[in-house]
């Protein structure tokens, strides 16, 4: 029987969704699913030096989360209104999501205490295209985009960002790279781990539920990656010499996977993952504990099978491990 999006629900006490990081980064406490064992282990992300192995390769997603969060007043009611800025496209118009939204049409403006977004055009997927003025407004009047889940804001809007993000232009962080601080990743290269980076810029379906019944009805937007040149050499040198390539997050696995793992360059991808999909390229994954209902869960679940995923999770929730963005995070190997 084909599965439905039902079929990737779970049931999540809200105390158990994380309102803050753990501190430090590598303290978040560890899922360890090895899809040759039944049984999991309950570890630490500290310990990821002995669990993986000399000659693995970890790959890490290196962008950066923009100020992309605007909050403001519609200019002719003095409402209040609020856009989330996901990427910059052709004429220096942002694509975003705002609210409320049947509020915000074409042509209205929203003033942002000194600066002005105005609606230039609204999608029939509920994306609103937005002219900013000045253009780099969201850098002074833009905040760290927290899910809404998250009612608290770290004191350090850098506990939002991974410690190796470099090339900004995310809407949100790819989380589970938030767990590695500077000692850990020496600590991985000690012990014979190589690391290796990609970018793929957060986007709209990296953290948008699928609202269809079946899941093969849901449409991806495509979202921007490059995989350097020295990335695809690390990972064709990783498998030559038998190590396994570990993928630190959902993004770097569709990065991965969209370029074959050997084939370097940037572009856009619409892949999406789900089970019964064949993986060519990734042999581990690092990851958060994703929303019911998305495209990452069904990653995950494609990955590992949906069943042993949901009893992970049901065993996580049993252990009161910490959920979402700012929660805990599972190795799956």
């Amino acid at each position: 029987m084909p599965l439905r999006t039902a079929d990737f629900d779970y049931a999540l006490p809200p105390d158990r969704i994380a309102q803050h990081p753990a501190e430090p980064r590598d303290a978040a406490r560890l899922l360890v699913l090895r899809r040759d064992h039944d049984a999991l282990e309950h570890r630490v992300v500290r310990d990821l030096p002995e669990l993986l192995a000399p000659g693995d390769l970890l790959v890490v997603n290196d962008t950066r989360v923009r100020r992309a969060r605007l909050r403001g007043t519609l200019a002719d009611t003095g409402g209040a209104a609020e856009l989330l800025l996901l990427e910059l496209v052709d004429g220096g118009a942002w694509l975003a999501l705002g609210r409320p939204h049947r509020r915000l049409r074409h042509g209205r403006v929203i003033d942002l205490d000194g600066a002005t977004a105005r609606i230039a055009d609204r999608g029939p997927d509920g994306t609103l295209l937005v002219v900013l003025d000045p253009p780099d407004a969201y850098r002074t009047r833009g905040e760290m985009p927290l899910p809404p889940y998250i009612h608290e804001r770290p004191a350090d809007p850098e506990r939002y960002q991974t410690v190796y993000a470099r090339d900004e232009g995310s809407a949100a962080a790819p989380t589970a790279g938030l767990h590695f601080t500077p000692e850990l990743l020496s600590r991985l290269r000690s012990a014979g781990v190589e690391t290796a980076a990609c970018t793929l810029h957060v986007g709209l379906d990296t953290f948008r539920p699928v609202t269809e019944d079946d899941p093969e009805q849901h449409r991806m937007h495509s979202e921007w990656y490059e995989l350097p040149e020295a990335t695809a050499a690390a990972v064709t040198a990783a498998r030559a010499r038998g190590g396994r390539v570990v993928a630190v997050g959902t993004t770097v696995v569709r990065v991965l996977e969209a370029a074959g793992g050997l084939a370097s360059g940037a572009g856009r991808t619409r892949l999406y993952i789900r089970p019964g999909y064949r993986f060519r390229a990734v042999d581990g994954l690092l990851t958060n504990f994703h929303l019911p209902r998305t495209t990452l869960l069904m990653l995950v679940s494609a990955f590992a099978g949906r069943e042993r995923v949901l009893e992970a999770y049901a065993e996580a929730v049993r252990e009161s491990y910490r959920f979402y963005s700012f929660g805990d995070a599972m190795l799956i190997l």
